[in-house]
């Protein structure tokens, strides 16, 4: 028998089941919010211990990532690939990740002492698409065990667009043709092979 680990004390003060109030001063009045109407809040389910494992939870050889060609990406060196997420509905949308099969705790110190050029690199590469005012870049995790970076591109003039819920746009808009996709390909990967 396998012994199922406890709820943390702050899950087990969680209130599981019962009805969420909507705090009238929450997200869902900025201005960035996407959806209007009514909303109802989500039950909160029971917690799911252990947790299910991540895709390449077990290492590489089930990684999605790690099995991913390295031709497919738009750009690569021998530590660090950017890919484009596609379909998306902002101008540009590209993942990070590293080429080694690690997550953000055991990045090794010299691909962790190459993160911040890289996001940096990203950005300008995104920004060379144009028409970009701000890039997003963000961490999720729950999805995989090979660390990824999301970089999405706010259009620029957008502002109803900033913030929190500019993944969510992302879905919401309508998708870039293949065309756009290629368009805005192409000029990332001519910026990241650039270089500094």
């Amino acid at each position: 028998m396998t012994d199922i680990p406890e709820p943390s004390a702050y899950v087990r003060g969680l209130p599981i089941g019962a009805e969420l109030p909507l705090p009238a001063d929450s997200f869902v009045a900025w201005r960035t919010f996407p959806f209007a109407g009514e909303l109802t809040v989500k039950r909160l389910e029971p917690p799911e211990l252990p947790e299910p494992p991540r895709n390449g939870e077990d290492g590489p050889e089930d990684c999605h990532t790690c099995n991913k060609p390295v031709g497919d990406a738009l750009w690569a060196d021998e530590h660090w690939r950017v890919d484009t997420i596609e379909p998306h509905g902002l101008p540009a949308a590209v993942m990070l990740q590293p080429r080694g099969h690690y997550d953000l705790a055991d990045l090794p110190a010299e691909r962790a002492a190459e993160l911040g050029a890289m996001l940096q690199r990203c950005e300008r590469a995104i920004r060379a698409v144009g028409g970009v005012a701000r890039v997003h870049v963000n961490r999720w995790g729950d999805g995989g065990a090979h660390l990824h970076f999301w970089l999405l591109a706010r259009p620029e003039g957008m502002t109803q667009l900033r913030g929190t819920f500019l993944s969510l746009w992302d879905e919401l808009l309508p998708p870039r043709t293949p065309e756009q996709l290629r368009e805005a390909n192409s000029r990332i990967a001519a910026e990241l092979a650039r270089g500094d």
